[in-house]
């Protein structure tokens, strides 16, 4: 079994029962939305590792809901869905989407799809603990530890803590970070990484390591 959770958002009862059984037969724990004005409350709940949502819903339609969803979580989000044009796909992007899948779908293409966005956000099979004064990160549960309080990580936290880990006691230019986290992807800028430095140290001082992470004027991030 993979142990990865995926939520399905889609209101074609066929098309979610058929894909249930397609992704508990493919060893996913599976979930589907049952009430559309309460979609986000119901991700949150289930706490999956990936979604696929369609475009079309009642009440808020997919874009939004993708749009929320990224205001709290980098989870992957597969757009399965009949309305395939430039602008759909386009928007999907724009909003945080990974993939934009129309219907009807490959099977197979869709489980490679599935399988590629786990191992790419999740780094399937790292065991690996990372530590520095005190501090130990754990790469598979994604969280940080120290003096036995957790902070819990997004993945790019995750991935923005480990570069800093594996260059611990060295500068860490912005730009190095950038390529490394979204590995050359569009529509990401420098504020971009502001922001999520000012929530890691956030979740830093919540369990205690404020000043963990040093900023140096002009040049990067240090711990």
């Amino acid at each position: 079994m993979s142990g990865y959770r995926i939520m399905i958002v889609e209101d074609d009862f066929s098309i979610q029962t058929q894909l249930k059984t397609l992704l508990s037969g493919n060893g996913y724990t599976v979930q589907a939305v049952t009430d559309f004005s309460k979609t986000v409350e119901q991700i949150k709940a289930f706490a999956p590792h990936l979604i696929l949502l369609d475009i079309k819903l009642p009440g808020n339609s997919g874009f939004e809901i993708c749009s929320q969803i990224r205001s709290f979580s980098d989870m992957p989000v597969v757009f399965v869905t009949s309305s395939n044009t430039d602008m759909d796909e386009l928007n999907s992007i724009m909003l945080g989407g990974d993939a934009f899948i129309t219907k009807p779908y490959n099977t197979a293409i869709l489980l490679a799809k599935i399988a590629s966005l786990l191992r790419r956000a999740y780094a399937s099979g790292q065991t690996e603990i990372l530590t520095w004064n005190g501090a130990a990160l754990h790469l598979e549960s994604s969280f940080l530890e120290y003096n036995e309080r957790k902070a819990d990580l997004t993945k790019n936290e995750l991935k923005i803590l480990y570069y800093l880990f594996k260059n611990a006691g060295k500068i860490c230019p912005r730009g190095d970070i950038v390529d490394f986290l979204w590995d050359n992807q569009l529509y990401i800028d420098d504020n971009t990484l502001s922001v999520h430095m000012s929530r890691i140290r956030e979740k830093l001082a919540s369990i205690g390591l404020t000043g963990f992470i040093k900023t140096k004027h002009r040049q990067g991030y240090t711990l």
